[in-house]
């Protein structure tokens, strides 16, 4: 009976605590697979992908010819010329891991181009969720893509000063 009493009480409190604050869900997901700006640049995307990506494999299989007319010449040829060639595919090679490097590795072409082109959508998505959630009064806005991260709060609900000052630091 007690628990029961608890329980009620408990959900009464939840209940009434959310009718004063309002949460909201969207999916970015959605709403960019909406947006034919999105739609354009993710096609650009995977185009300059697939470009790069095919120019690497065209340098990796250069090395690998090399590599194969090598072994079929290696024991006619003089030892320094096997050392110019051995050194010529490990360049070849190491350049072309570079490059591999430079368009995928992060921070690369590909990391600065989705940048260049995605980052404004999702900063005027940013910029209309704030609008919607200070025109509808909502005080939290979840990210159902994201798996359910916040996307937008309200600063008045932040209670992170009020912990810090609980546990004896100030800000």
């Amino acid at each position: 009976m007690k628990k029961t009493i608890i329980l009620s009480l408990f959900l009464a409190f939840i209940i009434s605590s959310s009718y004063a604050q309002r949460f909201a869900y969207i999916d970015t997901k959605y709403i960019m697979d909406n947006i034919p700006e999105y739609q354009a640049a993710q096609t650009e995307l995977e185009q300059l992908s697939t470009q790069w990506q095919q120019e690497i494999e065209d340098k990796f299989q250069e090395v690998e010819e090399l590599y194969k007319k090598y072994e079929a010449e290696m024991v006619l040829l003089p030892d320094d010329i096997k050392r110019e060639r051995e050194e010529e595919i490990i360049e070849k090679e190491k350049a072309t891991k570079e490059l591999q490097m430079k368009r995928f590795g992060q921070g690369g072409d590909l990391f600065k181009k989705r940048e260049e082109l995605i980052e404004p959508i999702q900063d005027k998505i940013y910029e209309a969720i704030e609008e919607i959630a200070s025109r509808g009064n909502y005080a939290v806005i979840f990210d159902k893509a994201g798996g359910m991260t916040m996307i937008y709060t309200d600063v008045r609900y932040d209670l992170s000063d009020d912990v810090l000052q609980h546990l004896g630091y100030r800000r």
